[in-house]
């Protein structure tokens, strides 16, 4: 392990119950006076989008909303968004969703006043001082899931629909001003999105705790945020009314995306080619990955959930951790295999790419190279 790293943590955030009463405050003090609400299309007539535009509209910030946003955003409705933006003389957004809606809202901002594409701000090398940071709009964030954390990030996932690849596109004004975190928002979710987009913070919080890559402070907040999922994601699925269970999982979100900082790994190294081109839940699919992955990187971490597993609940070390993943799913009705979530007839060549193209690899504990990612896909397909 080298004792070197870049750092960088959230913003500013509004966290409790109502506090999307707080959105006029948050929008001033983002300097925001003509937003644009950029959300989902399954949201978009959801009583929780409905409210927020009214508190909008009382508050003399207008009501214009933006909703043609795929579950996978793609450059087209990026286009479009920055059209709809662009129409409206807005001065800012409000990315309002689980993980399509923030990532495209954030990109709508970032985007607009740009004269490249947005692939030539891909997170590689230093890419992102190509932007012109004075030409980013200030951006206000509302989750409505507890599972992306995109609401505290410096990048947004946009899927390329030409050649079928989830790219990260980062700059460090991506991050929202503002953020406002009410539970309340997320107790609507239907049991497979509270299933699917809890086990995506879990994910992050394993793969940061994983990484070889030196950030203490990420992998601290990873353990925590690993407890918090642990003991609060079942009592939501079974009941998902439960605010204060809800309000813990929308800070393992939180704590998840801060987390890996530290890195990612091979989860969302498979998972991100795999949705691109078959279209499926993210957080679902990293929930099928993952006992797969823990196999492949035991060597590696084992030693090191062993440190951890009483605190997190959990008897026997990473034995009985990788025991509690597989039981954990179960419980979430989340499918063994990805051919449960509708992949059919995979191009596993492609598959193999795209996982050895995406910057998760890095960190990932275990090298990653053609012949365990095929081992990989093959085990989980």
């Amino acid at each position: 392990m080298t004792l070197i790293g870049n750092w960088s943590y959230p913003t500013q955030i509004k966290f409790g119950t109502g506090r999307i009463k707080e959105i006029s405050d948050a929008c001033n003090q983002a300097n925001i006076k003509k937003p644009l609400l950029v959300t989902d299309k399954g949201l978009s007539n959801l009583p929780i989008t409905s409210r927020t535009l009214q508190l909008m509209k009382e508050a003399g910030l207008g009501e214009a909303i933006f909703s043609n946003v795929d579950t996978n955003p793609n450059e087209k409705n990026l286009d479009a968004g920055i059209a709809a933006f662009t129409e409206g003389n807005h001065d800012g957004v409000i990315a309002f969703g689980g993980g399509s809606g923030l990532d495209l809202g954030k990109l709508v901002a970032f985007m607009v006043g740009q004269d490249r594409s947005v692939w030539d701000f891909e997170d590689v090398s230093d890419w992102w001082t190509r932007a012109k940071p004075d030409a980013i709009f200030p951006i206000v964030a509302v989750p409505t899931t507890a599972g992306t954390g995109s609401e505290v990030g410096r990048a947004s996932v946009l899927t390329n629909s030409a050649t079928a690849e989830k790219k990260i596109i980062f700059h460090p004004k991506i991050l929202p001003k503002v953020v406002i975190c009410d539970p309340e928002l997320t107790v609507e979710m239907p049991k497979s999105i509270t299933a699917g987009t809890g086990l995506d913070a879990f994910a992050h919080c394993v793969e940061a705790f994983s990484s070889p890559h030196y950030h203490p402070m990420s992998q601290g907040i990873a353990v925590e945020g690993m407890r918090l999922v642990i003991e609060n994601l079942g009592k939501v699925y079974l009941d998902g009314s439960n605010v204060e269970a809800r309000a813990n999982m929308m800070s393992a979100a939180l704590m998840g995306a801060t987390a890996f900082q530290k890195g990612l790994g091979a989860i969302h190294a498979l998972s991100h080619p795999i949705g691109a081109m078959h279209h499926t839940h993210h957080g679902t699919t990293n929930a099928v990955c993952m006992p797969a992955v823990l196999r492949l990187n035991e060597l590696k971490i084992q030693q090191r959930f062993d440190s951890v597993s009483g605190y997190l609940g959990i008897k026997n070390g990473f034995s009985g951790f990788k025991t509690f993943v597989d039981q954990f799913n179960a419980s979430l009705n989340i499918p063994s295999k990805l051919s449960d979530l509708g992949v059919e007839s995979p191009d596993l060549e492609k598959l193999v790419y795209g996982a050895l193209s995406d910057p998760s690899c890095g960190g990932n504990p275990v090298e990653l190279n053609e012949a365990n990612v095929r081992a990989l896909f093959e085990e989980v397909l």
